[in-house]
């Protein structure tokens, strides 16, 4: 039975680093190819910002079934109907921003996971099976191991309960947005500021005691991706697709600039 594997979680449970890039402003199936070449684990589509609509996360994600890159969606807050959408429309993963407590992390894990982990409905067949009629059981049970659900901790509130909310069933990953992290902390865009490395060790910790992986999001740089990598970081959303076009058609035209005498 065809079966499509999620690249990410598979990284993730050898120990390794599963590396993701942003997917905002390309929004078409050419962006699989694109970044299978250059080398990343999985595709962080994002509807909570952009312009990206659910039927194009679903086409993107299909697309993607076979590639050997995983399809994984960030849907906003609070839209679990449309995260359980993409996953029926062919998502490997989901990221929930937001969540500050462990009752939104059990709501999560409730709406997210098949019975008997939680109450997810049944769509159907699913692309990630290559749409073939298999035994219902079977096909909840492989879909549900293969689901990488991931939840943003993205302000005090939820550092200081990250041990609470790895500690759900259900939950795979905790990653830090440290760009709202650092808003929430009156620190603007300073993302290795030592007030976010202090939450950064502490969600770390949190994720090796309940067995989690502990994610980072919004370091970018080379100084800091090594930096939370060293901290123990495993799920790396390493930069995204609108900044490193412009950065390096800059740096580009720069260059050829210069040549002039």
């Amino acid at each position: 039975m065809a079966h499509a594997i999620n690249a990410a979680k598979a990284r993730l449970r050898k120990g390794e680093l599963a590396i993701g890039i942003g997917v905002r402003l390309v929004r078409n199936v050419d962006i699989i190819k694109v970044m299978k070449s250059a080398g990343f684990d999985w595709l962080f589509l994002d509807l909570e910002h952009g312009a990206m609509s659910i039927e194009t996360a679903c086409e993107i994600s299909v697309a993607a079934q076979d590639s050997g890159i995983a399809p994984i969606v960030r849907v906003p807050y609070g839209e679990l109907a449309m995260a359980t959408r993409v996953l029926d429309g062919g998502a490997l993963g989901i990221v929930i921003p937001h969540v500050d407590t462990p009752e939104e992390a059990r709501e999560i894990a409730d709406r997210l996971r098949y019975p008997p982990r939680g109450h997810r409905s049944v769509g159907g067949g699913q692309a990630q099976f290559d749409y073939a009629p298999m035994p219902l059981g079977e096909m909840t049970e492989k879909s549900d191991a293969n689901t990488l659900i991931t939840v943003m901790i993205e302000t005090p509130k939820a550092v200081e309960n990250a041990e609470a909310i790895a500690a759900v069933p259900g939950i795979d990953c905790l990653l830090v947005g440290s760009s709202d992290l650092s808003m929430e902390m009156g620190i603007p865009g300073q993302t290795g500021h030592e007030k976010v490395q202090a939450a950064v060790d502490k969600v770390v910790a949190a994720c090796t005691k309940h067995k989690k992986w502990p994610g980072m999001g919004g370091a970018y740089s080379e100084e800091l991706l090594q930096l939370y990598t060293g901290k123990g970081m495993k799920l790396i959303l390493a930069g995204n697709d609108l900044p490193m076009l412009t950065g390096a058609a800059r740096a580009h035209q720069a260059k050829v600039r210069a040549y002039q005498k």
